[in-house]
């Protein structure tokens, strides 16, 4: 049986400095979320990281029933957590490039980009050949990391993946082959220029 795999990438609140942080959804993310409600593809099973923001997407969804997957949690951020880019640019540019360009650096003492990139393909090589169809709210780092892993891409290139928010990835897979599936465009806007 083939497993069809949508990851939804968790709405996003308007934010004036992009911080490495878990903020709560604003009003405009959560009307943007429900706006493409109807638009995702049926699932048997649900999942949602356990951050804020993705069961706030999941909930705006209005998914009842849903698994939080400690797998799909966003990076682990160490001591650059609930600062803000500016900040860490301030006080550890060099730590900041290294972080940027070196997937194997974790200078935060948190995850490095190739730990992520493998705890990600794990948790997809695990999943049951008989799982049937899956969508999952994830943050935009899992959903880079799935990409660079289901491509078999090095780990430099997780910077080198554009995920807006509310925008899907989608695979199918059997046993531990994956495949990425291009899909379709949503009919709710997603941000940016529209």
């Amino acid at each position: 049986m083939t497993v069809r795999l949508t990851l939804l990438c968790a709405a996003a609140p308007v934010e004036r400095d992009v911080r490495f942080a878990d903020a709560p959804l604003d009003d405009r993310a959560l009307r943007e979320t429900r706006a493409i409600a109807g638009t995702l593809p049926t699932a048997d099973t649900r999942y949602s990281a356990p951050s804020q923001r993705c069961t706030q997407t999941a909930k705006a969804l209005g998914w009842d029933a849903v698994t939080l997957e400690p797998a799909l949690r966003d990076v682990d951020m160490g001591s650059w957590r609930d600062r803000s880019l500016g900040e860490v640019a301030a006080s550890d540019g060099a730590g900041l490039a290294a972080w940027m360009s070196d997937p194997d650096a974790a200078p935060h003492g948190g995850e490095s980009v190739t730990e992520v990139c493998r705890r990600v393909s794990a948790w997809l090589d695990a999943l049951p050949e008989d799982a049937g169809r899956l969508l999952a709210v994830v943050e935009q780092a899992v959903a880079r990391a799935a990409v660079v892993g289901v491509l078999g891409a090095p780990p430099q290139s997780f910077w080198r993946v554009d995920v807006p928010p509310l925008s899907t990835v989608q695979f199918t897979g059997r046993g531990n082959r994956w495949n990425l599936r291009m899909g379709t465009a949503s009919t709710a806007p997603v941000g940016g220029d529209g």
